[in-house]
């Protein structure tokens, strides 16, 4: 399963306090532009965000993901906060 996948490698490599995938694959089945792989979005709170832009944790998400960004991702939506962002309500 990807969503396992997905998981185990954004743990491995972020260690996250907080870690929900959600399969939203089954809703984008068939569209134009799918040639397979699925949509994820992914909520992740790392204290290795910490001083990190956006764009730079993103970075650090597909880095983490490496191979499976290229077949098996179609999507991903990315929500990635520091632990102190979680607390706020952000």
């Amino acid at each position: 399963m990807t969503a396992q996948l997905i998981k185990q490698l954004l743990t491995e490599a972020l260690a996250p306090q907080t870690l929900e995938i959600i399969d939203n694959s089954a809703a984008h089945a068939g569209h134009a532009g799918n040639r397979g792989g699925g949509h994820y979005h992914v909520t992740i709170v790392s204290p290795q965000f910490e001083g990190k832009s956006m764009v730079q944790r993103h970075q650090m998400i597909y880095q983490a993901l490496g191979d499976l960004m290229k077949q098996q991702i179609h999507a991903l939506g990315i929500n990635a906060l520091t632990p102190s962002e979680e607390t706020k309500g952000n």
